[in-house]
């Protein structure tokens, strides 16, 4: 994505309406891209740093790369320094609306004052006309937001929860949300932010509640996708046992519409950003009540666990005479066609193959800047250009991240019949039986 971004200053047109973004994750980025496309002025204030990398990471998604550019190059986005004190932003009296990255926020603004987040307490304190609307959007423990929505002296008060973005489609999956979930601090308020009602009326789905409620529903749906996640990836290792077929399996269990078709697909399980913090801000949660939650925990430890699984199967097959081989990796995002690599299964699995002096060719391209600067000296990382260019040399081929619509090159492996562990039960059942030499996938094999 375009790296470039305009020096501190005020926008543009700050006698005029305007949107006041607070961030630098994806999140936030899009939130600005989708705004001013809907005709609106916007002023982000991010960590520079933090946002320069968001954009290098997101290279991939090519829709919101150009708008990005094209909007800052016409100054309908101004990005300006996180100040170091919330007091300096709240200064902007001519906000049509404040939307504020939670997870974005600097550690300076939420040292306590007195029981309220120090930002809180500047925001009451300010000039900001009570009834410019404020929206809170990020992940955290239960209560959170509906708690600094009671903090803030003000009515028009929101929560909204990105469980409508999709990863490779950011712009357009917030354009036109499949869900729109909403919390409002005081009720029946929805027309005091206009700006968002072109989003909810092009969602497919919309509801909008009280906010602890929202907060409540958002955990309660990542941690079922999960869930979902996770027990498919434990049946996957019964279904090895048994020699059934568990992506088979998977496409009945969708056929029943109790049940459905998404998250039920077995492979090294979840990673990402979302679904991991979601876990986790729930586990802390949990600690602070009297409320078991063995099913959670079951969730994470299976799903830690799931991203070693494919290792074990390539030490079991050549009985642990692993050590000094070379290996070509497909894929290393947390999901094919993403450039982001956090939680993905490829971090446990190059740790596990080095350990044994096991060279690496990996074919990601997507990913490859990203692995590049978290392993800069492994002289066992080699990236390839092409996923088939070191498949003669290498004794094993993993596939952790292949996108569906790329077809997967058969006759290219069973020219060198290298077995295939196949991480993300990429191949379907007559590819798999078209294969000269060995395959083992999660919950399946030849």
């Amino acid at each position: 994505m375009a790296t470039s971004t305009h020096s501190p200053a005020a926008p543009s047109k700050a006698v005029t309406d305007h949107c006041v973004i607070v961030g630098h994750s994806i999140d936030a980025i899009t939130t600005a891209t989708v705004m001013v496309s809907l005709g609106n002025q916007v002023c982000l204030y991010a960590d520079q740093q933090a946002l320069q990398h968001t954009l290098e990471t997101y290279t991939f998604e090519h829709q919101q790369q150009a708008l990005w550019q094209l909007y800052l190059n016409q100054n309908s986005i101004v990005v300006q320094d996180m100040p170091q004190l919330a007091s300096q932003l709240f200064s902007d009296t001519k906000a049509s609306f404040y939307w504020l990255f939670y997870g974005d926020l600097p550690s300076s603004w939420h040292a306590l004052d007195g029981v309220q987040q120090a930002w809180v307490s500047q925001l009451n304190d300010s000039q900001v006309p009570s009834q410019t609307p404020v929206i809170f959007s990020g992940i955290s423990t239960l209560g959170v937001f509906a708690s600094l929505a009671k903090q803030c002296q003000r009515p028009w008060v929101y929560y909204v929860p990105f469980v409508f973005l999709q990863d490779g489609s950011a712009y357009p999956s917030m354009l036109s949300p499949k869900l729109w979930l909403m919390g409002e601090k005081t009720a029946d308020s929805i027309d005091k932010v206009a700006v968002l009602q072109p989003l909810i009326a092009q969602a497919q789905q919309r509801y909008i509640s009280d906010i602890a409620t929202i907060e409540f529903s958002r955990s309660a749906i990542m941690s079922m996708l999960a869930t979902r996640v996770s027990f498919m990836n434990e049946w996957s290792r019964l279904a090895d046992q048994q020699g059934v077929d568990i992506l088979e399996v998977a496409n009945i269990m969708g056929l029943d519409t109790r049940i459905g078709s998404s998250y039920l697909k077995a492979g090294w399980g979840f990673g990402g950003q979302t679904l991991p913090a979601e876990i986790s801000a729930l586990q802390q949660t949990l600690q602070n009540t009297q409320v078991e939650h063995r099913l959670m925990q079951a969730v994470n430890i299976i799903n830690d666990d799931q991203k070693e699984l494919i290792f074990r199967k390539f030490w079991q097959h050549f009985d642990g005479a692993i050590e000094n081989k070379q290996v070509s990796i497909w894929g290393a995002s947390y999901k094919a066609g993403s450039g982001r690599t956090s939680a993905s299964a490829i971090h446990p699995l190059l740790r596990l193959l080095w350990s044994y002096n096991i060279t690496t060719h990996i074919y990601a391209l997507e990913a490859q800047s990203e692995l590049a600067s978290l392993y800069p000296d492994q002289p066992l990382l080699q990236f390839i250009d092409s996923a088939t260019d070191k498949l003669a040399d290498s004794d094993a081929l993993f596939v952790l991240s292949w996108p569906s619509t790329k077809r997967l090159p058969i006759s290219a492996i069973n020219e060198v019949v290298v077995p295939v562990f196949d991480a993300q039960n990429a191949f379907a059942k007559t590819q798999v039986a078209a294969l000269v030499g060995t395959y083992q996938g999660i919950g399946r094999s030849k």
